[in-house]
């Protein structure tokens, strides 16, 4: 970061910002860095939840009570109403937090100059008058002008349409305007207009958020519940038709059939999806995972494949210089024990380094050089003529000279780019290859260094039109982190394949691949080559090779595209400008919280705070246990929802003795039992022993297969036919229809607790899962349980809720038949899926 340049040049023209009291004065004059948008207020909320269809049907419900003269169940349900209001508010709130907390982390910062000092500040405090120092990868946060620039250029396609770089220099008419990124170098600007007076602003309606598509999942449950809210209207119509033709009485005739539309019902669901993705993303936050689209949340489990960088992602980005090979010596040797001729190698590298370095390798160079020189360096001399890196493989040159009319030039790059410049006879040659094999082959990354005389004024368009000496090679080392071993190995079990894409040669990248056990490391491709091949045969060439060399943005763009032509799910790691592509290509997009550059973080769907690859073997851990849970939960809504169901339609349209088992205070009961069930156990599920172990799901697979849901369906009409068996033996024992409705009641929450214990895995018993760690379970059933016995065995309660108290045979009946109508499900496990206890 080109910090130490910025302080030179604010130093010598004596700028020293904005105060605080300036800063305030000017946002009270000219505003804020940001645009106007609608916050949503409690209003806004309140009206959205009297959009939700099961508010309206208890506000309904409600009226007909109070029309009916039925006070008592009327207040109920106006109870109900606060209940459902206060438990919906409660879950916004929930999301909006862990979203609010991800936005704080994720919110663009810019660095200004506040009292003399360079110092990051959020993005909208920016004001005009402001200076601020913007560099390579950096999306420039408001409209000024360029006062000072090193290698300025910037990207302004999203104004211009044009997409290749604006040089910038400083004056008035070079311009800056806000959401363009900074293709190269860095620079020093005013701001001169923020928020909507930018350009970008003005535009208004045309750059407002678009919309985001939805995923398929949330695709699929939306249809879903759709379809079910389309089946309760149906049947909602049917039973008032059949009941008023029947009966003639209009209001009992609606209130039976909104009793049904309330069970059919299935708000959950989407309720739980929301959710089960926010928390999920907070739960990524608290390990160094940012999720800036909580949809990536539900791709992070079927990803199938990772591509990562070689530099910073599996190495240490630790440079250092190791060695120097002279090529009028020929010897390799240490920094340290370099003779004059190494020395000199090392000079030019320094010579041919920016002056005031950021990159790893050319702070080790300055580091290396400092230590070898004994004269005043660069200070003497003055830069004439710079030629950016450029090319491929890619080189770049400095040309300096001193008063008294001494130049020197220098370049460095990759090896294959400075021999292809130089003048070399064949021996040489060789030599130099025998040099760069030994360097690589020992995990080193290696420049070329050159030297030209050219004494013109007037330099070429191009470096590479400059004749260069070799001078010889500088070799750096960046050392594999220590759990990248392990990273990989956890990516393989998960049945995930991972590529390295990295611009590094092939013999050095092979090395480090070797030392981290990395899979596929004999195998290599370069990024020319890789252009070179056919669609077909680049699909073909991604699935045999999972090391890729010498890449560019074209190559990488390539890979990826590849890749989901194949059928992959994409994880992309990236770092700087040049991987923008590629990652705006890959279905997960992911930055380097540390080293990644801004343009990098804006287009990532994640970022590691801690530029550490375990997290996201820990991001996809919990991408799937995310997944399975959510899947639990709405298994659990469907078989429950089931039984509902059809023990309201079923007495009503069959004309059983007694037709009205549950009201709208009953089902409303167990809405408010089954909503925290879903979204709040299930959530904290922990995730099942074998999730890491088995293949990604494919990206082509529903959210239930017919198997599944098969298995839900079939679990809700069992429960019912256990329930019908109740409702008929209490009949036939009793005839009474309090004891009917108690039974079936009882037995229905009973069934809910069972059920909610047997679906907390399809895979392992639930012998296996009661020891699975769950607090939230263990609340969520004595509330349950608590709740029951104050329905039974509180008088007041018992009697408003048409129950009766039941005696011990009743309660074994009860317990006994909801037992076994749950713990099947536990017999059909060890038939289909052969778990081992």
């Amino acid at each position: 970061m080109p910090v130490k340049a910025a302080e030179e040049v604010l130093g010598r023209l004596a700028i020293k910002g904005l105060t605080a009291q300036e800063a305030e004065a000017s946002r009270a004059l000219h505003g804020s860095n940001k645009t106007v948008t609608e916050s949503r207020t409690f209003l806004h909320v309140l009206l959205d939840l009297f959009r939700d269809p099961m508010l309206l049907l208890l506000i309904v419900v409600a009226g007909i009570y109070f029309i009916m003269g039925n006070s008592g169940d009327g207040f109920f349900m106006l109870a109900a109403i606060v209940v459902v209001t206060g438990i919906s508010l409660y879950q916004e709130s929930r999301t909006k937090s862990a979203l609010a907390m991800l936005q704080s982390l994720t919110q663009p910062m810019s660095t200004a100059v506040r009292d003399g000092v360079l110092t990051k500040i959020p993005r909208e405090e920016l004001v005009v008058g402001d200076y601020i120092l913007i560099e390579e990868g950096a999306s420039i946060p408001a409209d000024g002008t360029v006062i000072r620039a090193h290698d300025f250029t910037v990207n302004e396609s999203i104004l211009t349409g044009e997409s290749l770089p604006v040089e910038k220099n400083a004056g008035s008419a070079a311009k800056l305007y806000q959401g363009t990124s900074v293709s190269s170098g860095w620079a020093i600007g005013k701001v001169e207009a923020v928020g909507i007076h930018t350009s970008l602003g003005k535009i208004g309606e045309s750059l407002k958020a678009i919309d985001e598509e939805e995923t398929p999942l949330q695709k699929q449950i939306r249809s879903f519940v759709r379809k079910m809210a389309w089946i309760g209207i149906t049947i909602f119509l049917l039973v008032w038709a059949v009941n008023f033709v029947r009966s003639y009485k209009l209001l009992e005739s609606l209130l039976q059939a909104l009793t049904l539309a309330m069970s059919v019902l299935p708000e959950e669901i989407p309720v739980a999806f929301t959710t089960f993705m926010a928390l999920g993303a907070w739960r990524l936050m608290k390990l160094g995972v940012i999720v800036k689209n909580i949809a990536t949340v539900e791709a992070l489990g079927s990803a199938t494949v990772i591509c990562t960088d070689k530099t910073g992602t599996l190495t240490e980005n630790r440079m250092s210089l190791a060695k120097v090979y002279s090529l009028s010596s020929g010897k390799i040797t240490a920094p340290g024990e370099a003779g004059e001729a190494g020395k000199d190698v090392i000079a030019y590298a320094m010579w041919a380094s920016e002056s005031i370095p950021f990159d790893a390798m050319e702070v080790a160079l300055h580091e290396a050089y400092d230590k070898i020189s004994t004269g005043t360096g660069r200070r003497s001399f003055r830069m004439i003529h710079e030629y950016p890196l450029e090319g491929r493989p890619p080189m770049m040159t400095h040309a300096f000279e001193n008063t008294a009319g001494e130049r020197i030039i220098a370049a460095k790059g990759a090896p294959e780019a400075i021999m292809n410049v130089s003048i070399l006879n064949d021996r040489e040659r060789q030599n130099i290859r025998s040099a760069l094999q030994t360097l690589t082959t020992s995990g080193y990354r290696v420049l070329g260094v050159a030297i030209s005389d050219f004494n013109g004024s007037i330099f070429p368009r191009k470096q590479q039109q400059l004749q260069f000496v070799f001078k010889g090679l500088v070799a750096f080392f960046d050392p594999p982190k220590a759990n990248i071993p392990q990273v990989l190995d956890s990516f393989y079990k998960a049945g995930m394949q991972v590529k390295i894409i990295t611009g590094d040669n092939a013999a050095t990248t092979a090395t480090i691949a070797r030392a981290i056990k990395f899979r596929g490391y004999e195998k290599a491709i370069e990024g020319e080559e890789l252009l070179r091949l056919t669609d077909e045969e680049m699909r073909r060439k991604v699935t045999e090779v999972n090391i890729f060399t010498r890449m560019f943005p074209e190559a990488k763009l390539k890979i990826v595209n590849a890749l989901k032509a194949n059928g992959h799910i994409v994880a992309m790691t990236g770092d700087g400008v040049n991987d923008a592509p590629a990652l705006k290509a890959a279905h997960i997009s992911i930055a380097m919280g540390k080293r990644g550059s801004e343009a990098a973080k804006n287009i990532a769907s994640l970022v590691l705070v801690h530029d550490d690859l375990q997290r996201m073997v820990d991001a996809v851990g919990i991408g799937r246990r995310i997944y399975a849970n959510l899947k639990k939960a709405i298994q659990y809504i469907i078989s429950i929802h089931i039984p509902i169901v059809l023990m309201v339609f079923l007495p009503l349209a069959l004309g059983w003795i007694y037709p009205v088992v549950f009201t709208p205070v009953h089902v409303i009961m167990l809405e408010l039992i089954m909503g925290p069930t879903c979204s709040i156990v299930y959530e904290h599920e922990p995730i099942e022993q074998n999730a890491m172990n088995q293949k990604p799901r494919p990206a082509s697979v529903t959210f239930f297969n017919a198997r599944e849901l098969g298995v839900s369906i079939a679990q809700g009409i069992v429960i019912t036919l256990a329930l019908i068996a109740i409702y008929f033996y209490a009949v036939y024992m009793y005839g009474s229809a309090l004891q009917t409705r108690t039974m079936v009641f009882t037995s229905l929450i009973l069934c809910n607790i069972f059920l909610t214990l047997v679906n907390r895995s399809f895979h392992y018993s639930i012998f296996m899962t009661l020891r699975y760690r769950n607090n939230f379970l263990i609340f969520i059933l004595i509330l349950n349980i608590a709740l029951l016995a104050l329905l039974l065995f509180v008088t007041p309660v018992t009697s408003f809720f048409l129950l009766k108290t039941l005696s011990p045979l009743q309660w074994l009946i009860c317990l006994g038949v909801s037992f076994v109508s749950v713990i099947w499900i536990e017999f059909w496990k060890m038939w289909s899926i052969k778990f081992t206890r």
